[in-house]
């Protein structure tokens, strides 16, 4: 067929990359037919690369490659200018113009962009788990966490479960009430994932009352009264020794040095998991 293209796609990953180029391409073609029924994954052996350029070059194809190991992409390009071979290299070249702006060297490893997708999506999983799981909502979350949160009113612990959860770990928490019996499954929870949080009374009581403030609503009730969160902390102290949770006082703590002590803990303990 006299407007028929042969394209040959080749990759030593998926090679989405090549497809999206070539659908961008045959947008601004319309009279023509972009026949790419060869298509190449996972190629890494110098043999199996070549048999298929030759195979291009009977079909009088174009190829396009995204071959990230520099010895498969000399291999192509050399075997292309030795052939007159249509031969498109999509990221060698820029490769090259980065290497000699900087310096650095690509890492040559194939995949690496679906292996970021892989952090990303486990990363929307975890916000998703985080949000799911928050302020007791569901006990049963605690035995798939990498961390449960446990502390009193405002010690920040959604806070600290979602910028955990942006990190990627999957954290559930709950909220300390004397009066609100424990869920039983908190039993089954390893000490080690118990995170326990603790405030400084004044510092709390301050921010209840703004946080009363910010909801226009009255100071009357027990939850900003001194001696009540004193009752409080020093109950959530039982239940931290109680379940061997490892214990960080907030006070004067931004979230990022919150999450940074939970995060070197869980990591330090996770070789015992």
């Amino acid at each position: 067929m006299k407007n028929e293209i042969i394209v040959y796609t080749i990759s030593d990953s998926i090679g989405e990359t090549s497809q999206k180029l070539l659908a961008a391409v045959t947008a601004q073609f319309p009279d023509l037919v972009f026949n790419n029924s060869y298509r190449f994954s996972f190629v890494n052996k110098e043999e199996e690369l070549v048999d298929i350029l030759n195979d291009a070059v009977k079909d009088d194809a174009v190829v396009v490659s995204t071959l990230v190991d520099n010895h498969l992409a000399n291999v192509a390009k050399d075997f292309s200018n030795r052939t007159k071979l249509h031969y498109l290299d999509l990221m060698n070249p820029f490769f090259e113009i980065i290497k000699s702006k900087t310096g650095s060297t690509p890492i040559e490893e194939p995949g690496i962009v679906h292996k970021l997708d892989t952090e990303y999506f486990n990363k929307i999983a975890a916000i998703e788990f985080a949000v799911k799981y928050d302020d007791g909502k569901n006990p049963q979350g605690f035995l798939q966490s990498d961390a449960v949160i446990l502390g009193v009113s405002r010690t920040s612990k959604t806070p600290l479960s979602m910028y955990l959860a942006n990190k990627g770990y999957k954290v559930s928490n709950l909220p300390l009430i004397p009066e609100v019996p424990l869920p039983s499954i908190l039993e089954e929870v390893e000490g080690q994932k118990i995170i326990g949080l603790i405030c400084n009374p004044e510092n709390l009581s301050r921010i209840r009352s703004n946080r009363l403030d910010s909801l226009g609503l009255s100071h009357s009730s027990s939850y900003t009264n001194l001696e009540r969160i004193y009752e409080e902390l020093e109950y959530s102290k039982q239940v931290f020794k109680k379940h061997n949770a490892y214990v960080i006082d907030v006070t004067d703590k931004s979230i990022e040095e919150t999450a940074y002590l939970v995060e070197k803990h869980l990591k330090e303990v996770s070789i015992h998991w």
